[in-house]
């Protein structure tokens, strides 16, 4: 029997990993979901709303793929003209380094209807949940988010620029090229600036540790801290009360510190 229903897909941002930090939107997205197509960084119990669609799933890791991207492609048309509606659900918001917009003007390419439910990403949301403020009055005016690992497996150039400007550098993707990152910041700057690094941000598994461009390699491989990760480079982390003790031990004099009284 033929499907009586518009295909359709809707590209849906989970959130950074905390099952609560979804939308509305993407609920509702969810619950009238045919088919859900999830990525790995997608928080699995956000699965039950999808309570009538078929579940796939097409995530994509570092040396691990369930599908490649011309093959999810692919699957988004098929599905949405044999089942109907699409939910395309990935980490943080899709259309920061989520391919969102490639996916979306695939599947139009085949008179597929497409709508986007936003996300909060994880380059935002991860490093206020403890307490990093990205921008903070005169001390940083402005930020760079950037991937770590372009299509061509290289450090983005943008680092390079980055590291010379006074604004927070957020680096997603990039605990594979730590050392890479931290031996240009050394190479551009004079100062010390402080780092953290924050393991599966907003979930139950979170790690981070905190320390400056010169400490910090040390300190990733004395706490195991790996992908997935958020890097936050810049002078607003060493004013997070949760993340200053380092400083306090090692700058006393030098620096001052907001007692932010986070939990």
């Amino acid at each position: 029997m033929r499907n009586s229903k518009i295909p359709k897909l809707t590209i849906v941002g989970a959130g950074p990993g905390d099952a609560e930090l979804i939308t509305l939107k993407a609920i509702k997205a969810l619950e009238n979901a045919d088919v859900v197509l999830y990525d790995a960084l997608v928080n699995e119990e956000l699965l039950q709303y999808a309570v009538k669609a078929e579940i796939v799933f097409v995530g994509k890791r570092l040396g691990c793929h369930a599908y490649t991207q011309d093959q999810i492609n692919e699957l988004i048309v098929s599905m949405a003209n044999r089942f109907g509606h699409v939910v395309r659900l990935k980490g943080g918001d899709p259309f920061v380094f989520g391919r969102g917009s490639e996916e979306i003007e695939y599947v139009e390419k085949f008179g597929v209807e497409t709508a986007v439910v936003p996300g909060i990403s994880s380059a935002l949301g991860v490093p206020a949940s403890v307490g990093i403020s990205l921008t903070q009055r005169q001390v940083a005016e402005s930020f760079w988010v950037i991937t770590g690992t372009t299509s061509n497996h290289e450090l983005s150039k943008d680092v390079y620029l980055a590291s010379k400007s006074a604004a927070t550098v957020v680096i997603l993707m990039g605990m594979h090229k730590l050392e890479e990152i931290i031996s240009i910041y050394k190479e551009n700057r004079t100062d010390d600036l402080p780092i953290a690094i924050i393991q599966n941000g907003t979930k139950n598994t979170e790690q981070k540790v905190v320390g400056t461009i010169r400490s910090i390699t040390k300190l990733v491989a004395e706490n195991k801290i790996s992908s997935p990760a958020i890097i936050v480079i810049g002078e607003v982390v060493k004013n997070t009360s949760k993340l200053t003790s380092y400083f306090q031990e090692h700058f006393e004099d030098e620096f001052i510190f907001q007692n932010l009284n986070l939990e």
